[in-house]
């Protein structure tokens, strides 16, 4: 039977690390709808503070600071001494996997050294919390390994099904500090009793995300000129429409236990080129654009063999325990994402990479 979340979340103090960006920002909408008692955690020196949530600010307690910065993080999280009860939703990080090739030092600094600076924090504020929740990433699976393959399991066609119980083999500088991340999530645990969680969620899309991601870059040149420039299209993804991510991770801080792992996603995967076929189609069909032709640019591939091949989740483990599953298909997913993009012009285009 699902979850009553609203019932659990009225009146709760909440921390949300990472609250503007695109997931975060998602989450941090539910939370006040749900009546819960929202405190966020911002960078200080962002050009751009809350331009996600601002028009949740009135129902919003915001810190300023830095997750790099021990000082600002302890003194944010302060504010949730005088409860028992919170939950910490850690969403904070540099997610884009090009990016951190290009930011190597900044992707560890801020995911690895972020993720230790909060966990250390709530030890030295002694916080009796009810849930930590490190959101992790599919990236960390990578590619099998030949000499793993034993250890994964397999659909009837051959594809591999990602699950807790599967290696992992991250091939990029974002997916291993973000596995870092995890283990020190689970360190924490194990060392202090933490009731910490760690929740990978596959590929998520949907309105507000970066456009230098797949499915805003295609939609944003779409929108914008006669051609879609992109690198590989071969991988597999499982693509995950945002407000289920959200759903995924109430669920995995409100039910999930202590010390383990969650992984959730649309439980389906699609091929890049198939799914910029599938954007394209719907965005011709709702008159968003003529339909422009692909074009594939080596400039914009992952270095050397980074890319990831297939992504597949099984998210068996979570259903059983709390009934999430998704509820938004591809279809309808895509259609509310362009709709985003083509009606909020100015929330992206000084971000794109293709001009």
């Amino acid at each position: 039977m699902p979850i009553d979340v609203d019932s659990q979340l009225e009146g709760r103090p909440v921390f949300v690390t990472g609250a503007d960006g695109f997931v975060g920002s998602h989450l941090t909408d539910r939370l006040v709808e749900a009546g819960a008692n929202v405190h966020i955690f911002v960078r200080a020196t962002s050009s751009g503070e809350l331009k996600n949530i601002r028009h949740q600010t009135e129902d919003l307690t915001v810190h300023r600071g830095d997750l790099r910065d021990k000082h600002s993080v302890k003194e944010a999280l302060s504010a949730l001494s005088e409860y028992d009860d919170s939950l910490i939703f850690h969403l904070a990080a540099q997610a884009h996997v090009g990016e951190s090739w290009d930011r190597p030092y900044e992707t560890v600094d801020t995911n690895v050294v972020g993720t230790l600076n909060l966990l250390q924090s709530i030890v030295d504020l002694d916080l009796d919390i009810a849930k930590f929740d490190t959101a992790g990433t599919s990236e960390e699976y990578g590619n099998i390994k030949e000499e793993m393959a034993g250890k994964h399991e397999f659909e009837e066609d051959g594809r591999v099904l990602l699950s807790e119980r599967s290696p992992v083999n991250p091939t990029s500088v974002y997916a291993t500090a973000k596995l870092a991340a995890d283990f020190l999530t689970m360190n924490y645990h194990d060392a202090y009793g933490l009731p910490s969680v760690t929740t990978r969620m596959f590929n998520n899309y949907g309105p507000r995300q970066n456009p230098r991601y797949i499915t805003g870059t295609i939609i944003t040149q779409a929108l914008e000129r006669d051609i879609v420039e992109l690198g590989n299209l071969q991988p597999k993804r499982d693509m995950c429409y945002v407000e289920d991510g959200v759903r995924g991770h109430l669920h995995v801080a409100l039910e999930g236990h202590p010390g383990e792992q969650y992984v959730y996603g649309h439980g389906e995967n699609t091929s890049m080129r198939d799914w910029t076929n599938l954007i394209l189609d719907v965005g011709a069909e709702e008159d968003y654009w003529e339909r422009p032709e692909i074009v594939q640019a080596d400039d914009r591939y992952r270095p050397g063999d980074s890319d990831v091949e297939e992504l597949l989740v099984g998210y068996e483990k979570l259903n059983q325990l709390t009934g999430w599953e998704p509820e938004v298909g591809w279809l309808e997913g895509v259609r509310r994402t362009i709709d985003w993009y083509a009606n909020n012009k100015e929330s992206w285009y000084g971000r794109v990479d293709w001009r």
